[in-house]
């Protein structure tokens, strides 16, 4: 029996060991329940071997060690008790107590045995006493360890159970550890959502209230404000100069992006993203600010930037103007006051303030900390930052971290941001590589002097953990409040949203598409009304302007008088026959057939193709401009030239194939031209009704020349005119003290005029004679022949010009429009297209309003809830 509790104690003190220390501290009371009855056993078990345990010497160290270990496991399963709940502790504590009381009841009989078999042996000599007290010694010891050990004193079977139920354990552990292990990743993307929560607050118009904490970096020219922020981004981006470069605020939004393969930076107001020329950066950020005119010399309108990169923490900053002690020369006298009004909008609660001071400067003089004890007296809200301690002596640095005079709840913090001098006199670092080297020059510095700094907080990597905690906790803290604000706010906003707009949903691009819904029933409607009758009417009008002019150029102009070269004979001069000549004029006249069948080739030749083809075109491009001016998108140039351009690209697709078709069919026009009947009385009407409109409009041009001049003085002018080479103009220029160059070039107008009206009333008797009657006569009526010439052209040219033109523009001019106005424009364009009716954009504001008041609640429930975990 004695061997088998060795073995039970052995196995305890070492595999036992090893296993049992994973077991949850849930299985304790098990433990106590199998002590109880495995203490009774191993009480039998001592006191029935008799005289034989004075033969084991070794038994009180072997039980002693196996006690030992096992002692070790229970005030290790007290230690991991003491981890968890307080009942599991007490259980542990009721637990040990119960091992103890068994142990003393075991161990007190075994000691009896021993002394009396000690006794027996017998105790004169001094050896034998010796050994006594060793005994003792060693009897003393493994009391202390069975007060432990046989709380673990376990049967073979019962040590099976424990290794199952160990197992289950692990398996319980490990689900814990998991668990563990994702609510602390949902913590790390805190800061992150908190940020992205302050970003969608900040896109609410007109939500000025609705703010989450930034960290607003404050501090005076050359403290080493721009050298902070580059060493928390590790990028050099911050516009420098020697005057005063930082006129707006800047509100820097860091995003750590563990995914990016370097670092980027974008503008979002600017429309420019995925930057990563920092050099670039750098110069927008200095035109931004240059561009605030020099008699403001600051402006409160911020510039918004974002970087992300997978070096960076998840931080909101503000980077303000550098305070000023006086205003320079050419600088206004109200800077300083501008600067300090700037600051005080950003200072107010709930933000942050970093305060920066330089080390080289008395804190008494600090222009930040002056600022931030205005905004925040009692220092709660405000970190002090030291730069360029590695000017001054390290003493007097670590008087400035641990000062009281001013003294901050969240404390200092101090960096070194310079950059280490290089040998160099040609080559500068910069970006990554240089800010590894400051880096290393910052640790290099504390830790040669790590002896004053002990105790204090320094360097630019402490510094941006402490930024992420406080920021965090900042957030943190004004979640509830900002909870309840959005949730007022919305509700506020929906119930406007119901009143005016009937919960009708409304996006920039719908109303776009709406705008081209109404641009294709427009051109429809268009479409029904000019159709092919308008294009006959439309050419027919060109062509008979043509017609006129030709008629006026080759029969109603007076001809000059011209040398005819008769062969063998002298030069003589003669006149071309006129056309008062022309009614009585022989059929077979060669000089009229000639003169017409010239004209008629004119009128042929004239490139009807291209004519009518353009004359379509510029039709309905006019045609479109009334339809946009009849709508919205009059006042809005960007949409009105879309439109243009859709419909100029349509047409011009079908420009030179249609001009080339409609030019090749009117071909045999050019050669021969038959005449029926119905046609030559069609023409005769319309030619007769033509030169009456013709006629009508030379007299009423007479008649106002004539009002104006008036009819005395305009006769006289006439009859000056018509003898101004002979005796009779010359009297009438002397009476009159000559006339002026207006008064001749009217009265020159007022003689052609009247000549034209009487030779418009001379053809107008020949067409309607008997002589024009028949087609046969067609030499002596050219005004008819040419109208039906001019007819079949513009009968032929329509056929094409309805086909392979106007059909096409109706069929493709909408799905150009809609590629136009939908893909090609940005969302920018649009959404500025549909703001500009102002009903309009206060349905699509409070909309978008709505939209992100929901949005930033859903995110905020959503931080909330995760933070309720812990």
């Amino acid at each position: 029996m004695l061997r088998t509790g060795l073995m039970s104690f052995r196995y305890i003190g070492t595999q036992g060991f090893r296993t049992a220390h994973r077991a949850n501290v849930l299985h304790l009371g098990h433990y106590r329940r199998s002590l109880s009855n495995h203490v009774s056993i191993r009480t039998f078990s001592f006191y029935s071997i008799g005289s034989a345990i004075s033969k084991t010497a070794k038994v009180p160290v072997y039980l002693g060690g196996g006690l030992a270990a096992a002692g070790s496991y229970v005030m290790y399963q007290i230690e991991k008790a003491s981890d968890y709940t307080s009942e599991k502790l007490n259980q542990a504590k009721e637990f040990a107590s119960d091992v103890k009381d068994a142990a003393d009841g075991i161990l007190g009989s075994i000691l009896s045995q021993l002394e009396s078999n000690g006794s027996e042996k017998g105790g004169s000599n001094g050896t034998n006493g010796n050994k006594n007290d060793n005994d003792h010694d060693d009897s003393s010891t493994l009391v202390d360890s069975a007060t432990s050990g046989a709380a673990i004193g376990l049967s073979s079977d019962d040590s099976t159970l424990v290794e199952d139920d160990n197992d289950d354990d692990e398996f319980d552990e490990e689900e814990e550890i998991r668990q563990r292990e994702l609510l602390e990743d949902q913590m790390l993307n805190l800061t992150k959502q908190m940020i992205e929560i302050r970003n969608i607050l900040l896109n609410i118009n007109g939500a000025t209230e609705l703010r989450l904490p930034s960290i607003v970096v404050i501090g005076s020219q050359s403290s080493g404000k721009s050298s902070v922020l580059e060493c928390i981004v590790g990028q050099e981006f911050l516009p420098k100069g020697s005057n005063m470069v930082t006129r707006r605020p800047i509100e820097l939004t860091l995003v750590n992006d563990p995914s990016a393969a370097a670092e980027t930076a974008e503008f979002p107001a600017l429309k420019m993203y995925n930057m990563t020329d920092f050099q670039q950066v750098q110069k927008v950020l200095l035109d931004l600010n240059l561009a605030v005119p020099h008699d403001e010399a600051v402006s409160s309108d911020p510039i918004q930037l974002t970087i992300k990169s997978p070096r960076v923490p998840d931080l909101s900053l503000v980077d303000l103007p550098g305070y000023i002690q006086v205003e320079a020369a050419d600088q206004p006298l109200t800077l300083k006051s501008k600067i300090r009004e700037v600051c005080d909008k950003y200072l107010e609660e709930p933000n942050i303030i970093l305060a920066i001071s330089a080390a080289d400067v008395d804190l008494a003089n600090s222009s930040a900390l002056r600022a931030a004890r205005k905004a925040d007296p009692r220092g709660e809200r405000t970190i002090g930052i030291i730069t360029k301690l590695d000017l001054v002596d390290p003493e007097t640095a670590r008087s400035m971290l641990t000062n009281k005079k001013y003294p901050l709840k969240m404390g200092y913090v101090g960096v070194v941001t310079r950059m280490p001098k290089s040998n160099s006199l040609f080559h500068k670092k910069n970006g990554h590589q240089a800010f590894a080297e400051q880096q290393q020059f910052e640790r290099d510095f504390f830790k040669q002097n790590k002896e004053f700094f002990a105790g204090t907080n320094v360097s630019t990597k402490l510094l941006k953990k402490k930024l992420v905690k406080v920021l965090e906790r900042s957030m943190s803290t004004a979640l509830k409040p900002m909870h309840d604000m959005v949730v007022n706010e919305l509700e506020e906003t929906s119930y406007k949203f119901k009143v005016e707009f009937n919960d009708r949903d409304l996006t920039a691009e719908k109303y776009m598409a709406q705008t081209i819904d109404n641009l294709k029933m427009e051109i429809k409607e268009f479409s029904e009304k000019f159709g092919k009758a308008e294009l006959k009417s439309l050419l027919k009008s060109e062509l008979d302007q043509k017609v006129l002019d030709l008629l006026a150029l080759r029969y109603w102009n007076k001809s000059e008088p011209y040398l005819k070269k008769h062969e063998g004979a002298s030069d003589y001069e003669y006149e071309e026959p006129t056309v008062e000549e022309l009614n009585g004029a022989k059929n077979d006249d060669t000089f009229w057939h000639r003169k017409l069948d010239l004209t008629t080739a004119n009128l042929t030749k004239i490139g009807v193709g291209r004519l009518s083809t353009s004359l379509v075109t510029e039709a309905l491009l006019t045609e479109i401009e009334n339809l946009i001016n009849s709508t919205n998108i009059r006042h809005n140039t960007l949409i009105k030239n879309a439109i243009k351009d859709a419909a100029i690209t349509v047409l011009n697709q079908r420009y030179n194939s249609t001009a080339d078709q409609v030019e090749n069919c009117i071909k045999p026009f050019k050669y021969e031209i038959e005449i029926e009947d119905r046609e030559w009385n069609i023409s005769r009407n319309h030619a007769i009704n033509l030169l009456s409109e013709e006629l009508r409009e030379a007299q009423e041009a007479y008649d106002l020349i004539k009002k104006t001049v008036g009819g005395n003085k305009l006769k006289q002018i006439i009859t000056y005119i018509e003898n101004e080479n002979n005796v009779v103009g010359q009297n009438i220029e002397r009476e009159n003290l000559g006339f002026s160059p207006g008064l001749l070039l009217r009265g020159r107008e007022a003689l052609f005029l009247r000549d034209r009206t009487a030779i418009l009333n001379m053809r107008l008797k020949g067409l309607k004679s008997s002589t024009c009657k028949y087609k046969e006569n067609k030499y002596k009526c050219p005004e008819i022949f040419l109208d039906v010439v001019a007819d079949k052209l513009t009968q032929t040219a329509i056929l094409f010009l309805n086909v392979e033109l106007l059909s096409d523009f109706y069929y493709s001019f909408p799905r150009e429009l809609e590629k136009r106005l939908s893909s090609n424009l940005t969302a920018e364009e649009i959404e500025n297209y549909a703001k500009e009716d102002a009903k309009v954009k206060r349905h699509i504001e409070l909309q978008e309003r709505k939209e992100l008041l929901q949005l930033a609640l859903t995110k905020i429930d959503d931080v909330m809830a995760i933070q309720k975990r812990f």
